[in-house]
């Protein structure tokens, strides 16, 4: 009796600790796509241009980014639920301040403390799941629950934003972070039990360090290019220092016992390959997706609410295709499902770049989920790739580095983009004309990451990996779990 009576305890809090954890993820994600709804709101509001949209958005996502992998360090040395706890409690201070804040600067300052919060907070999630289900399948069924309940977040956020901005204004799409943040601190310090792993090796700070301002700098220049002038002294000074911070970056990481970015897993062809393809997928996503709700409200005349209901097909198409994604790569093999991801997501692309003020809706959805589907297709079997290539031990870290590498992407898609729209439109373009570069150039690059991936990406099948034949299905199994609907972010 007293031992049924323990194990429906245990299960009792696993169910908690599964709701809490995918309540804290579907936060972090809300965030990635409710914000693009709300841009054309902010840019009147705040009376800023097209660099500060950009800041808005890359000041979230540069932090995430390059903190990310710090983050599930941390919460392996000093205790899942305090990191995870703490960063639920910096997200949620930080969305308060968002929604107060009175300028550009205090709305970007409260975007980079989101994005440390949020760096905190989902990796330390899924560790609490890991260490919560240690039986392989049950931590695979807990871990794919996460992804897909999780990752409703990114179909609710276009729609979400669209109808909190439409009734209250922008800031209404921070302040819903609120109560899900409250509930989150008051459930998790009852319910969450601590764990931590006392292996855990040491912070990577002088890494950490320079990859934030290396990134960061470079952000600043591509972003700030436009307006003050690719040959100005300040842009090219910018690049430069950029150039110098991510060679001291290597020479740091190299040297290092323990370093965030082991240089020496990029030596296998199968992880350099997924990870470089993983950039073009962050950027592409990203890069485009901010200028969706700008298109409608801007090009085509929708309200905020139309706007956020018509970019929900590339979202939904994402949240229903990635479960079946690592399935797919797991029959077919990492090299074909990817190709033809990046292929159908660069042609939808290309076909967005050739929409125009005066064309129908109905000749848009398709273009957009077409590129939702190619996008879905290519991250889940990307990070498993990149799992492949690597040792049983080094999987949550290679899984870890494909996240990262695909936030970088974001980060300078939303730079890059903005940067093509900016120069057309400063050399007497419409925005209109401004945005379909953009899209060409984003489809373009797909596409020419698909061809480079279909030459270079090693095959691989269920029965045999790349650089760890024994491991034959835990990658497969793994993958769609790991990475499914994620980040636009």
């Amino acid at each position: 009796m007293a031992a049924s009576h323990a194990t429906a305890g245990s299960r009792s809090n696993r169910a908690v600790l599964l709701t809490v954890t995918c309540l804290g993820q579907f936060m972090v994600l809300l965030d990635n796509t409710i914000v693009g709804a709300a841009l054309p709101d902010m840019q009147h509001r705040l009376h800023t241009q097209l660099t500060g949209l950009q800041w808005i958005v890359d000041a979230y996502v540069l932090l995430v980014a390059m903190l990310l992998l710090s983050g599930g360090v941390f919460a392996d040395r000093f205790g899942r639920k305090r990191v995870y706890l703490t960063g639920a409690a910096v997200f949620t201070a930080a969305s308060l301040l968002c929604s107060l804040a009175p300028s550009i600067g205090w709305l970007v300052a409260g975007r980079v403390l989101q994005g440390i919060g949020a760096a905190a907070l989902s990796p330390a999630s899924l560790a609490l799941l890991a260490a919560a289900y240690p039986v392989p399948q049950e931590r695979i069924k807990a871990i794919g629950l996460w992804a897909g309940l999780s990752g409703i977040g990114l179909a609710a956020g276009p729609v979400a934003g669209g109808v909190l901005t439409e009734a209250f204004g922008w800031p209404a799409i921070f302040l819903v972070n609120l109560p899900i943040g409250v509930v989150l601190l008051l459930v998790g310090l009852r319910h969450l039990g601590e764990s931590r792993n006392p292996s855990a090796p040491a912070i990577d700070v002088p890494g950490t360090m320079l990859s934030v301002l290396a990134v960061g700098v470079l952000t600043y220049g591509l972003i700030e290019g436009g307006a003050r002038g690719w040959t100005s002294p300040v842009i090219l000074g910018s690049f430069a220092a950029a150039a110098i911070l991510f060679a001291a970056f290597i020479a740091v990481e190299a040297r290092r016992p323990a370093p965030m970015l082991p240089l020496r897993l990029f030596r296998r062809r199968l992880f350099t390959v997924s990870n470089t393809t993983m950039v073009v997928v962050g950027f592409a996503l990203m890069g485009s997706s901010f200028f969706f709700s700008q298109f409608f409200v801007y090009v085509q005349g929708s309200s905020l609410l139309r706007a956020g209901l018509q970019t929900l097909p590339l979202s939904l198409a994402m949240v229903i295709v990635s479960p079946y994604a690592g399935r797919l790569a797991a029959r077919y093999g990492f090299r074909i499902v990817v190709t033809t991801g990046l292929a159908l997501a660069g042609l939808g692309l290309l076909a967005l770049g050739m929409v125009h003020a005066d064309t129908g809706y109905g000749n848009v959805w398709w273009r957009l989920g077409l590129a939702g589907i190619g996008f879905a297709l290519t991250m889940s079997p990307l990070t498993g790739a990149a799992i492949q290539a690597v040792s049983p031990q080094e999987g949550g870290l290679a899984s870890g580095i494909s996240s990262t590498t695909r936030q970088m992407g974001a980060v300078l898609g939303v730079a890059v983009l903005g940067a093509i729209v900016r120069t057309r439109q400063s050399g007497g373009a419409s925005f209109e004309a401004g945005l379909n570069s953009a899209f060409v150039a984003a489809g373009t690059v797909t596409l020419a990451s698909a061809v480079f991936t279909g030459l270079w990406l090693a095959r691989s099948n269920p029965a045999a990996g790349s650089a760890a034949p024994h491991r034959s299905t835990e990658p497969k199994a793994v993958t769609p779990s790991k990475e499914a609907p994620v980040n636009s972010g």
